[in-house]
């Protein structure tokens, strides 16, 4: 097995540090402003008391991180009151610097001396044997989400929180604010396009926090796909309403991914994500500005687009012409460090701005561009179609192939939206 040196935190901790943040220190609110505190500065303003005693497993990566940017990891290491056992590294790796579809193997941590286990895409056994190795009790899970489901750490906790309950490992979730707020948007996941950017039945955008998506796949699906229910608890946070953005707290912000550098871009990602499925357009990989420029090919693509875009006159934003040079491309070689042509997508009123809307908008004016098109995949003939898996079903891409606009795209999820809404409910915390 390959080993590796990990670094879980930025700086030492003592175990007198611990405590919350004081006022004037890093991680204290501005005077007058009431600090939204995350389910691990909960923790551990309470001592660690829902972990006290326990063998923990920690899944977590660099988001991990208390109001003074102190990672959990850390913090329980120089805690008394926890067993750390093992520490678990999802996409991008548990210090987070591998790109999409990559992770960084496993590892000890040079800090803590701790095994951290490569968790990427590991199947229900393979859960199961790493809990077995670790010799946990407990697992908890600490991520950053950003709110749609094809970011792929949602399903991380989901075949964690299985594994955990097939072999009677209490699961602790340690609560984050959904940076983009807590509105459901989007198409619905079906069955027959599940993938690991969706295995479960929700919408594109799921409006929940972590927590509150713990609880709804423990009730909704670990029943029928675990034989039964995780031993669930969730450290709440506080002072966080579902209708603030990332923007509207003093939340730390640390980028959950290699090309999610900011909350301006978690905030567009549910929408410009489905640009990965196009071949012929690169979602802005490699730039300072990921999944806010999205662009092909210079020779193939022009400022018209845009033109028709701020024509449409959607809701809270505008369109720029932009003109830039991915350093990455993902799986589109073809448009790497070459000069492309497209837009920025500007958010100029979050609180009207709908990203999958915005997106249906876009990806119908750049389908007019004789150049444009879907990305396939070899390996998987019999759903070739990437936008597909992103977007739960063939609906859409027919739709837009066949000449449909952006009102009878978006009309066509409408039922299925609300009856999301309807499920969701008895499980929203804030």
């Amino acid at each position: 097995m390959e080993r590796r040196k990990f670094l879980a935190g930025a700086g030492a901790v003592t175990a007198g540090a611990v405590a919350a943040a004081a006022p004037g220190s890093p991680g204290a609110a501005a005077p007058g402003i009431r600090r939204v505190e995350t389910g691990l500065d909960v923790l551990v303003r309470s001592g660690f008391a829902e972990l006290a005693g326990q063998r923990v497993g920690v899944i977590s990566n660099p988001t991990g991180v208390d109001g003074s940017y102190r990672h959990l990891v850390d913090l329980m290491h120089a805690s008394d009151a926890v067993q750390l056992a093992a520490a678990f590294g999802p996409e991008h790796g548990f210090r987070g610097s591998a790109q999409a579809g990559g992770s960084e193997g496993t590892g000890i941590d040079a800090r803590t001396g701790i095994t951290v286990y490569d968790a990427y895409g590991a199947s229900l056994a393979k859960w199961e044997t790493m809990f077995g190795q670790a010799g946990v009790d407990t697992v908890v899970f600490d991520i950053q989400d950003v709110g749609a489901r094809f970011y792929t750490y949602i399903w991380t906790m989901y075949t964690s929180m299985m594994a955990a309950a097939r072999t009677g490992k209490r699961y602790v979730v340690l609560d984050r604010p959904n940076p983009i707020g807590g509105r459901a948007y989007g198409p619905m996941m079906a069955s027959a396009y599940t993938s690991g950017v969706g295995l479960k039945e929700i919408v594109q955008q799921h409006g929940m926090t972590v927590g509150e998506l713990a609880r709804f796949f423990n009730a909704e699906f670990l029943p029928a796909e675990a034989g039964g229910q995780v031993d669930l608890h969730v450290v709440r946070c506080r002072h966080w309403k579902r209708d603030k953005l990332a923007a509207d707290t003093d939340l730390p912000w640390v980028m959950p991914s290699p090309n999610m550098p900011t909350p301006d871009t978690a905030l567009v990602y549910p929408g410009t994500g489905l640009f990965e499925g196009v071949a012929s357009i690169t979602e802005g990989r490699g730039t300072c500005r990921p999944f806010e420029l999205i662009g092909g090919l210079a020779a193939d693509f022009d400022y018209h687009w845009s033109d028709r875009l701020n024509a449409r006159e959607l809701p809270g934003v505008e369109f720029r012409e932009a003109y830039f040079t991915p350093t990455s491309a993902g799986q589109k070689p073809a448009l790497l460090n070459k000069l492309c042509a497209g837009v920025e997508v500007k958010v100029v009123d979050r609180a009207t701005y709908d990203p999958i809307r915005t997106a249906v908008a876009m990806l119908v004016e750049a389908h007019k561009y004789p150049a444009f098109a879907w990305r396939q995949d070899s390996w998987d003939a019999a759903r070739p179609y990437w936008v597909d898996k992103l977007t739960g079903s063939p609906r859409l891409r027919t739709m837009i192939d066949a000449g449909a606009d952006v009102d009878d795209v978006v009309g066509a999820w409408a039922d299925e939206l609300a009856d999301f809404n309807r499920r969701r409910a008895p499980y929203l915390l804030y």
